[in-house]
């Protein structure tokens, strides 16, 4: 039987890296965006970063480069499309 190693949650973050992700936070709050960096406690940048609604995705503004401390993180999807 075949044994699976599941990778770490940093991991799978950093091999990530200019992907399109989309990151909801723990106040309610999603976003969307090109992950640039992450670092060893799951801070975020992003570039092109959009807030988008909770019902539809759509954007409700547009940021640019924006942080999102990992703390404050509730989940990402990785390789995220509209």
């Amino acid at each position: 039987m075949e044994t699976l190693r599941s990778e770490s949650p940093l991991r799978v973050l950093r091999s990530s890296i200019n992907k399109n992700v989309l990151v909801k936070v723990k106040e309610g709050s999603s976003y969307t965006g090109q992950l640039i960096f992450a670092d060893n406690t799951m801070n975020l940048v992003m570039i092109n970063a959009e807030e988008v609604s909770d019902e539809d995705l759509k954007p409700v503004a547009k940021y640019g480069t924006i942080l999102i401390r990992g703390s404050q993180i509730l989940y990402v999807v990785i390789d995220y499309r509209k």
